[in-house]
C-alpha cells in the first residue's frame, strides 16, 4: 500500500506491504512488539526497538537514539475536481456530523467524525466557506474516496 507523508522536499511515497506478521517498509521490516513499541529490522540486518506514536496526522518515531516525526498526507483529503469536496481518506463508518447544511465554518473546524481502522479520524475545514451539502449521516459507511460533505 502506497503512503504519503510531507517532507522539506515536497511529498515522498513510500510503500508499506504485510509479509506474514510483519510489514515491509522499503525493504525494512517492522513487527509490532508492545506498548507502542516496533522491533525493526533494518535492510542491512541491524535490529532495534522502537517506539511509536501517533499525534493527529502526524508519527513520532524514536529509534536508535534519534527521533522522527513523520506526517502522514491522508489520501483524498481533498477533491483536486472540486475544491469544496472534501472526501472519505480511507474505508469507514461515520460516527458524527458535527455541521449542518448552511453553515459557515472557518478553516481548522471540525466537520465529521470517522471511524476507521479502529481510530478516530476528523474531517477538517481546509478553507473559511459554507457547508453546501451533506452526503452522509452519522452510522452510515462510506468508501475511500466518498465524497462527504462540499464547502462553497
Amino acid at each position: 500500500m502506497q503512503h504519503t507523508f510531507a517532507s522539506k522536499e515536497g511529498p515522498l511515497e513510500v510503500t508499506l506491504a504485510r509479509q506474514g506478521e510483519a510489514f515491509v517498509l522499503e525493504g525494512h521490516e517492522l513487527t509490532s512488539h508492545s506498548r507502542g513499541r516496533l522491533h525493526v529490522r533494518l535492510r542491512d540486518g541491524r535490529q532495534h526497538l522502537a517506539h511509536v506514536a501517533k499525534v493527529g496526522d502526524v508519527w513520532w518515531i524514536h529509534l536508535a537514539g534519534r527521533t522522527y516525526r513523520w506526517e502522514r498526507i491522508e489520501p483524498g483529503s481533498s477533491n483536486a475536481e472540486d475544491e469544496g469536496g472534501l472526501v472519505a481518506p480511507m474505508p469507514g463508518k461515520v460516527l458524527e456530523v458535527l455541521v449542518s447544511e448552511g453553515d459557515e465554518v472557518e478553516a481548522g473546524t471540525p466537520l465529521m467524525v470517522l471511524e476507521a481502522m479502529k481510530m478516530e479520524h476528523r474531517i477538517i475545514a481546509s478553507t473559511d466557506g459554507t457547508v453546501s451539502s451533506i452526503h452522509f449521516a452519522a452510522g452510515e459507511q462510506v468508501v475511500q474516496g466518498a465524497v462527504l460533505l462540499e464547502l462553497v
